[in-house]
């Protein structure tokens, strides 16, 4: 089965099991978007083979959360390719130290939710290596990489959660802002889930047509609406 799967001619997500980090290419080297689990590294760097590039040319790193299932990666694959970091402000210290959730994180409620954190998540652990970051980054930054990354502070799932708006692609990196695998629904884990639904609600606004996660598949039409849909009245 591939692990990686093609979004646009620039976007790969690539497939690390229960979790997707995203490749872009750059005009100067690859942009790799979140790790994956601690000891990913091999797992992550085979699949930035299968889409043809060489890890080598990974040339920045954006960590879209503090959690470990994004970062616990982060300071092998930094070491290996001498990326340069970048986090929001709000979850970079975290980062820096290791810390996989803060105290106020709790489990949705609901079997499914219940079931996810059995036995993906209640195990993982807390901490993990910690990475430096080279840039802290904020709400509404456009970062002068592949047409223009904007930054979005989506709070709610982490208090320095972000959002990217690839603009030249039309796609929304929507990290952990909500999941996708069995339909469109709220995270498992968050730390204040009506700060996520108004995050989600005002990433609606912007202009994407897909959108891609951290867990499960790619929106692929209409994404906005269709988070629209689902989260207005939830």
């Amino acid at each position: 089965m591939p692990n990686t799967l093609q979004i646009t001619p620039r976007l790969w997500q690539l497939k690390l099991g229960v979790v997707n980090s995203f490749l872009l290419e750059t005009k100067d080297g690859l942009l790799l978007i979140d790790t994956g689990y601690p000891n990913s590294t091999e797992k992550l760097f085979a699949a930035v083979h299968e889409t043809g590039h060489d890890p080598a040319h990974i040339q920045h790193l954006l960590l879209t959360h503090c959690h470990i299932d994004h970062a616990g990666s982060a300071a092998e694959v930094r070491r290996r390719t001498g990326a340069r970091t970048y986090a929001h402000v709000t979850d970079a210290p975290l980062i820096t130290q290791g810390i996989a959730e803060r105290h106020n994180t709790t489990r949705r409620s609901g079997l499914v939710p219940a079931l996810i954190y059995q036995f993906f998540i209640k195990n993982a652990g807390a901490t993990y290596e910690p990475v430096p970051i080279d840039q802290l980054l904020q709400h509404g930054e456009l970062l002068p990489l592949a047409g223009g990354i904007e930054v979005i502070h989506t709070p709610g799932h982490s208090s320095g959660h972000m959002a990217l708006l690839l603009r030249q692609e039309g796609v929304l990196v929507a990290a952990d802002l909500c999941s996708h695998v069995m339909g469109l629904s709220y995270s498992t884990v968050n730390e204040d889930i009506a700060l996520a639904q108004q995050s989600i609600l005002r990433v609606v606004d912007y202009p994407f047509e897909r959108a891609v996660f951290g867990h499960g598949n790619p929106l692929d039409r209409q994404a906005n609406q269709q988070l629209r849909d689902k989260f207005s009245g939830s």
